[in-house]
C-alpha cells in the first residue's frame, strides 16, 4: 500500500467565470457527505457509491476530493486516489459527479483539471479512470482532455461494458 501522507490541501478558491455563474473549487470534507451522497445517487443507478463508501473514501489519506460550488451550493464533486500497481504510481479518478441542474457548464472539466493539477504537484505522471462504454458525454469530455482507451472492461457496470482510459500528466 502506498505510504503517502495526505498533506493539507489548501486551495485558494479558484473562480471560473461562466456566462451567468462563478464556479469555486474547494476541498471535500465529511460534513458535506449528505449532499455528496445525494448528487452521487442522481448521477448513478446501481453503480452509485453508498454513503458508507463515500465516507471511507473522503477520510482515506490517499483520496483527493474536490467540490464545485456555484453561488455557495455544491453543484458537483470529484474523488480520486493515488494508487500503486506493478511499481507504477498513478492517479485514479473514482468519480466525477455533477448535479443534473448544473451539467454542460464546464464543471466536470474544471474538477478534473484541478485534480490533475494536484496529481502533477505530487509528481504523479499518469491518471486513469473507468467510464461506461455508452456514456457519450463523459467519453467526449475525457477524449477532449487527452484521455485514451487502454482497455475494455467486460460487464464492468453490471451487464454494461466499461472502458479503461489513461492520460499522461507529463
Amino acid at each position: 500500500m502506498c505510504q503517502w501522507k495526505k498533506p493539507k490541501i489548501t486551495l485558494s478558491p479558484s473562480l471560473f467565470h461562466d456566462r451567468h455563474m462563478d464556479i469555486e473549487i474547494a476541498d471535500v470534507n465529511i460534513q458535506l457527505l449528505d449532499r455528496l451522497c445525494e448528487i452521487e445517487n442522481q448521477c448513478f443507478d446501481q453503480e452509485a457509491f453508498t454513503k458508507q463508501q463515500l465516507a471511507c473514501l473522503i477520510s482515506d489519506y490517499n483520496t483527493i476530493g474536490l467540490t464545485a460550488l456555484v453561488n455557495g451550493e455544491i453543484a458537483g464533486f470529484a474523488l480520486a486516489r493515488v494508487n500503486i500497481r506493478r511499481n507504477v504510481t498513478f492517479g485514479h479518478i473514482l468519480t466525477i459527479d455533477v448535479a443534473p441542474a448544473y451539467r454542460r457548464k464546464g464543471i466536470a472539466q474544471k474538477l478534473l483539471h484541478e485534480i490533475e493539477t494536484i496529481l502533477r504537484e505530487r509528481d504523479i505522471k499518469e491518471c486513469r479512470l473507468e467510464v461506461r462504454e455508452n456514456n457519450a458525454a463523459a467519453l467526449n469530455l475525457y477524449q477532449k482532455l487527452g484521455y485514451t482507451k487502454i482497455g475494455k472492461l467486460e460487464k464492468y457496470y453490471g451487464t454494461a461494458h466499461g472502458l479503461y482510459l489513461k492520460k499522461s500528466l507529463q
